[in-house]
Formats: C-alpha cells, structure tokens, sequence
C-alpha cells in the first residue's frame, strides 16, 4: 500500500462514493461536452481536494451526503478552473494529456468550464446551507483574482516574496482551505473547529506550491515540463530569493527578460542554474518544512487516531511527494 492509499484508507468507501457521483454529475448528452468531461475524467490527478474534503469532515463527525456534495462541488470548481487556467495560459499539457484547449479549442474549453463550474454551483445549493454556497462562490472570486493578480505581477518589475505568497494564498491554499473549512462544516462542526481545518488547509495548500514550484527545477515527472514557470514568464520563490540576495544587474535583467517571455532556452537555464547555486531551492524547501510543521501542529489531539495519522501523511504526501 503506497502513502496515498494509506491516506485515503479511513474514507476508501466515500470516495469510491465522490467519484461515482463526481461521473454521473457531469454526465452530458452534448457529444462535445462529453467529449471534454470523458478526456478530463481520464485524468484525474490525486483528487487531493475532495480528500481534504472527506478527511476533514471526520474530524468532527461522519461523511454525510451533504459533505460529498460540498466535495463534489470543490473538485467541479477547481476543475473548472484548471480548465480555464490552460486557455488563459495557452497550455497544450494537462496531467501528462493534452489540455481540453489543446485537444478541442479554446471555445469548447471556455464553455466546457462554465458548465463544470455551474454544476459546482448546483452541487452546493443541493445542500440547502447558503453558507457552502456562499464560500464557494467566493472562492471562485478569489481564484480569479489571484490569476490576475499573477498577470499584473508579471507586468512589473518587483520581485517580492510578500507578493509571491499573495498570489499563491490566492490561487492554490484558498482552495485546500475552504475545503477543510466545508468539511468540517457541512459534518456538522462547529466555526472554531472549522478554522482551525481552515488553517490546516491553508498551510498544506502553501505547501503543495511550493513544492511544485520546486519540482520545476527537476525532471519533469508529473505532467508538466521542467521549466514550465519560467516559459510562461513566472517567477517563483526560489529564484525571487535568489535575486533579493544578489546585486548581479545582469540576472535581474534576464529576470525581466523571463518575465516578459523574451528569454531563450538557453537564458531561461542560466537564470535556474544561478537559482540552484544561489540556495533557492534549499530555501524554498525550508519553508516548506515549516509550513508542514505548522499545519500537523493544528491537527486536534482530539482526532481519532487513524484520521489524525491520515492528515500527518497527508502533510507529508505534499511537501514531500515524488511523482
């Protein structure tokens, strides 16, 4: 049994329940719809949301239908809005397949994601709380807003970590925490049990990028090819640490020159390796660590036992997955 399986082993059963129900939710006679959806389903990622999701709920109670629902409607959202991400992106990879914009085209991607996203919408007024409704709905403002807020960081020349980490709470940890947020919520526990998930949630979804914006400086083993940020002219933590603690004009420059994607393949690597030898990665790393520890600090010492080991595994699966 590999560490994913032992994550999910306390909830195997529910989430054989979301992924049925994930499938016959999208379900669509329009054959190009169906055509998105069944290319997408082939795919699926590691489903870490809606495990979040699950696991979450368990803390405090039992995996109701309504906690399925919200799971549903999280993984349809962020579904939704990968989708989109690669039209905006002009990506042809998703998974290791060819995007849905790549595969088809960007109007069936933009339309194929409304409909995902509206599906999500429906799956959390199934549960007849405004409040899911509501988190969702601004979660989904939040992700847009992240997005543009990566666009417009990108037109400048700053190189902040406080910026960087704005986006990044914007884009990837708003939604792990509101999926430990709503698990817990939708389970029937209470507002301070669900901020504190929430916070936990935050810390893993911090996690998750940094460790992916890592994993940009590797082999690419996950779907997406090394190097992938600096070509579409993203910089992340590593190399923004790098350049704050050098006065080379010259890296700065090819910096801007990455951002504005003007840079070679061959500027693009000078500009890793000087990363690499500047200690981005290592510092990159240590706050992931940190943040990994923050987050098993918030596990309640009042979680069962296997829900509790399956969340430490769960923070380690993140900051440390190799894939």
């Amino acid at each position: 049994m590999d560490v994913l399986d032992k994550i999910k082993a306390p909830v195997a059963t529910e989430m054989e329940q979301f992924n049925d129900a994930f499938r016959r939710t999208l379900y669509s006679d329009n054959p190009l719809l169906e055509q998105a959806v069944e290319h997408l389903l082939r795919a699926p990622g590691k489903q870490l949301r809606p495990l979040l999701v699950l696991l979450s709920a368990r803390t405090v109670g039992q995996v109701s239908e309504n906690v399925i629902r919200v799971a549903l409607a999280l993984e349809m959202l962020h579904t939704a809005s990968l989708v989109h991400d690669d039209v905006v992106d002009e990506s042809d990879r998703r998974r290791g397949l060819p995007s849905v914009n790549a595969l088809l085209s960007n109007q069936v991607a933009v339309l194929a994601g409304d409909f995902i996203l509206s599906k999500a919408l429906d799956c959390a007024a199934q549960t007849g709380d405004v409040r899911m409704v509501q988190y969702i709905a601004q979660l989904g403002q939040l992700l847009a807003d992240g997005e543009l807020l990566q666009m417009h960081n990108q037109e400048t020349e700053e190189l902040s970590e406080g910026a960087y980490f704005e986006i990044v709470s914007r884009k990837t940890a708003s939604l792990f925490s509101v999926c430990a947020r709503l698990g817990v919520l939708a389970a029937g526990g209470t507002e301070r049990e669900a901020e504190r998930m929430a916070q936990f949630g935050k810390l893993v979804g911090i996690c998750f990028q940094l460790r992916d914006d890592v994993f940009d400086y590797g082999t690419a083993e996950i779907g997406k090819p090394t190097a992938g940020d600096m070509r579409e002219g993203k910089l992340t933590l590593p190399v923004i640490y790098a350049l704050n603690r050098t006065e080379d004009e010259t890296m700065r420059a090819l910096a801007m020159k990455v951002r504005r994607q003007e840079a070679t393949a061959q500027e693009i690597q000078q500009l890793i390796d000087f990363t690499i030898a500047e200690g981005g990665l290592e510092y990159a790393q240590w706050h992931m660590k940190d943040m990994q520890g923050m987050a098993d600090g918030l596990i309640a010492d009042t979680t069962a036992p296997s829900i509790a080991e399956a969340l430490h595994l769960l923070t380690a699966f993140v900051a440390e997955r190799i894939f």
